[in-house]
């Protein structure tokens, strides 16, 4: 690790001599760009030189750099939904200069992020990256009435799931433990409120987002499939103001303002479902005292310490509770803090160091109650808790040129579980030893744009994990595939030692070729590694799964990654069109013996399996962002498959997750200004499983078993639905903005399986039966009133 250091070190300061010497007479214009309205800071803002590619554009902080030789200058600030801003300046010297841009009536209406020049798909290095702003997010079709960060996420090209209620989600053949998902930086474990229906991010805290399914630039590592990176609103420095919204399921309502004008802001976010309050008077006897409810708490403060220096803190907190009469009570919740400093050296030099704390934890509990049983009861935990630091830096040699270096280091606990009985007044408990980890990494990367139509972006990055004590490492005999290890030996180490350790070199290279105006080619190439696992032998994760780090037994996970595309931006950004193709090799991943024992057990590892994976598809991508009518189609064509030696007679089978075809229509159609209809149809096909092909018959009784010992050798019915919204402004004054959304979820009421499972006709066990379970099988209504002042 100290050499590679060192060599990334030794790069940096050649790329910086050779600047030095090169770019004399040449002078550097920077600084934030803004809402002039609320202060916050715009991602994503075209800066450039009308009429030349000359440009660049503002990173997650709203910072700019440009260099331009010396002379008399004309720079442009761009961005669909406000009105451009042109300065004359004459660069003689470094020039500091922060922007204020004011919203545009006109262009409101046309929304949206990708309409800008610089960042049009045609002009951007990136591949498989998909960027939305929370005011096209609020545009679909709603659950419940409730716009919903990840619903939206799964209309993109690469991205499904195995069905609804699913607690996670699945992108180009990853499975959904392989997902980073970042709220200001800090990595979130569980992202869904309700087994799936809803996520954890309220909108109304929410500024942006951006997918990256491959191509993954150098800084972003941990995670083998995809990057959700979300970023929160500062909060409005100008004014005081009130947002939310009232529904059937959940209320909502955040408060935004200035702690100083211009300096300081806060923004405080809340959300309360109350299922449970509106079912109370339904429920008699046993399910009396049943809960049926999730809340959140979204905030973050940031602060204007100086024209150099910014500190942001960013806070989440959230909980599930589901408990059945009184029986049985399920929680799960995550918490997150990070704070960030942004810190400008100098013109050309940003550095942003953010440090966080994450926690997800969850425990489930079962008792008997009843008067006439015997008194039993039981209850287990378990959590993980990550502290992280990530001092991250972007240097912007020139125009063309840009280098991102930085170093990330995070250590874990886990703690798989523990699990207290108590029958009777006497108590036993199971403890499953705490795990730790240290996971470090440093990265270089450089944008570098060669010429008008050919530009490439290439980094490396070095990773490291270490297995730690103070734990056991259990050490297994080799035996037949697919039958459980048997131990041989167990070692104890002290806190602080090394159980073991592993390094990963992770290249990543994209690079972008522009055939014209409105037409580019792009590939990349990635590999990246995983050092954590979620275990979970069930069709989807569900939030009370396992997780767990690499061991002197489990393997890092590795994926490489090869993407090419064609993408093009009509004239005038009316609508952009891309096809992609990816195909990725995944090195141990991991599977699982059958009937194989993953809670509340010291030797997991014993009933673990190395796998190999592999996906590769078809990615179609149309989406149209001017004009009354707005959205997009996706298609995606692809195949995600495993094998596993030990398991379906060692040849490649289906993932559970995996469907051929998977099509999106989204629309957005506005009448009026007060009027708009939203629309969303989705059609895939069905999920893998497995099922049996023949029969035992002992005493009338049926034991099916699969002949063939092959893995999810049938495939459900295909999956489609069709969801429409409508909303309604009111009057709309300078102070107050109202708006009703009604929402048709699943309007042909089609009972899509989630799974299928068979048994014995109970009035005639003499045949067997076909069980559909469907998560939603009807058309579900919804309300909400959303409001601003």
């Amino acid at each position: 690790m100290k050499t590679m250091v060192n060599r990334l070190l030794c790069c940096l300061l050649l790329l910086t001599a050779f600047q030095a010497s090169a770019q004399q007479q040449r002078y550097t214009i920077s600084g934030y760009v803004k809402d002039e309205n609320s202060g916050e800071s715009l991602i994503g803002i075209s800066i450039g030189k009308p009429g030349t590619s000359i440009g660049t554009v503002t990173n997650e902080y709203g910072f700019y750099s440009l260099t331009l030789p010396a002379g008399r200058h004309e720079v442009q600030f761009t961005y669909v939904g406000y009105a451009p801003q042109k300065l004359t300046i004459d660069l003689n010297k470094n020039l500091r200069q922060d922007i204020k841009l004011a919203q545009s009536n006109r262009q409101l209406n046309e929304v949206v992020i990708t309409g800008k020049e610089q960042e049009k798909n045609i002009n951007t290095l990136n591949t498989s990256l998909n960027k939305l702003d929370i005011a096209e997010v609020k545009k679909l079709p709603t659950f419940m009435g409730e716009v919903d960060v990840l619903r939206t996420i799964q209309t993109l090209p690469g991205v499904n799931t195995v069905g609804e209620g699913a607690a996670s989600f699945n992108v180009r053949g990853g499975n959904g433990d392989e997902n980073l998902i970042l709220l200001d930086e800090a990595p979130v474990y569980n992202s869904t409120h309700m087994l799936g229906f809803f996520s954890v991010f309220n909108p109304d805290a929410v500024k942006n987002l951006n997918l990256i399914k491959g191509g993954f630039p150098a800084e972003y590592g941990g995670r083998t499939a995809s990057v959700l990176d979300i970023r929160m609103k500062d909060g409005n420095n100008q004014r005081f103001g009130l947002t939310g919204g009232i529904g059937n399921i959940f209320s909502r309502l955040a408060i935004e303002g200035p702690l100083q004008k211009d300096k300081s802001s806060f923004i405080i976010a809340g959300r309360r479902s109350y299922m449970d309050v509106m079912m109370k008077p339904f429920l008699k006897g046993d399910m009396e005292d049943t809960k049926l409810y999730f809340y959140d708490l979204t905030a973050k403060v940031n602060f204007k310490l100086n024209k150099n220096n910014n500190l942001f803190v960013s806070s989440y907190f959230g909980r599930d509770v589901f408990g059945f009469g009184g029986q049985s009570d399920m929680n799960w919740g995550n918490n997150t803090l990070s704070i960030r400093w942004n810190h400008i050296f100098n013109n050309r030099l940003f550095l942003n160091l953010t440090t966080y704390y994450t926690k997800y934890d969850y425990s489930l509990a079962f008792k008997s109650d009843k008067k006439d049983e015997v008194q039993q009861s039981f209850k287990w935990t378990s959590n993980i808790i990550n502290y992280g630091v990530k001092p991250a830096f972007t240097y912007y040699i020139n125009a063309n040129n840009t280098l991102h270096f930085g170093l990330q280091s995070t250590y874990y606990t886990f703690k798989p579980g523990t699990g207290t009985s108590n029958e009777e007044g006497r108590s036993m408990e199971v403890t499953v030893k705490d795990k730790h980890a240290l996971e470090s990494a440093l990265y270089l990367d450089h944008e570098w744009k060669a010429s008008d139509k050919f530009g490439v972006q290439y980094g490396l990055r070095a990773s490291g994990f270490q297995f730690l004590g103070k734990s056991t490492a259990y050490y297994y005999a080799d035996t037949t595939p697919g039958i459980r290890k048997r131990l041989i030996s167990a070692e104890d180490f002290g806190a602080g030692k090394t159980i073991a350790d592993y390094l990963n070199l992770e290249p990543r290279i994209s690079a972008r070729y522009a055939i014209n105006n409105t037409s580019a080619i792009k590939a990349a190439y990635s590999r990246s590694a995983q050092y954590m696992h979620q275990l979970s032998n069930t069709a989807s994760p569900t939030p009370v799964d396992i997780w767990t780090p690499v061991t002197n037994n489990v393997k890092p996970q590795v994926t490489d990654q090869v993407t090419a595309g064609y993408f093009y931006s009509a004239p005038g950004n009316k609508f952009e069109l891309s096809a992609e193709v990816f195909y990725k090799s995944m090195q141990d991943q991991l599977d699982y013996i059958d009937d194989a024992d993953l809670y509340l057990n010291e030797l997991t590892e014993a009933d673990l399996l190395a796998s190999q994976g592999r996906a590769y598809g078809l990615e179609l991508y149309a989406k149209k962002d001017v004009g009354k009518t707005t959205g997009w189609i996706s298609y995606t064509l692809s195949r995600s498959e495993r094998k596993t030696i030990g398991l379906s007679r060692d040849e490649w089978f289906l993932n559970r997750y995996d469907r051929t075809h998977n099509v999106n229509i989204v629309m957005s159609h506005e009448f009026n200004q007060r009027a708009s209809l939203g629309a969303n149809w989705v059609f895939a096909s069905g999920t893998p499983a497995t099922f049996a092909d023949a029969r035992l018959e002992f005493q009338d009784w049926d034991i099916p078993y699969n002949t063939t010992e092959k893995r999810n050798n049938y495939r459900l019915k295909p999956f489609h639905r069709l969801d429409l919204s409508f909303t309604y402004k009111g009057k709309q004054t300078k102070r107050w903005k109202g708006e009703w959304v009604l929402s048709l979820y699943n309007i042909y009421a089609r009972r899509n399986a989630y799974s299928v499972y068979f048994r014995q006709n109970p009035d005639d066990p003499t045949k067997k039966e076909a069980v559909r379970l469907s998560i939603i099988g009807s058309i579900i209504p919804g309300i909400t009133y959303n409001f601003k002042f």
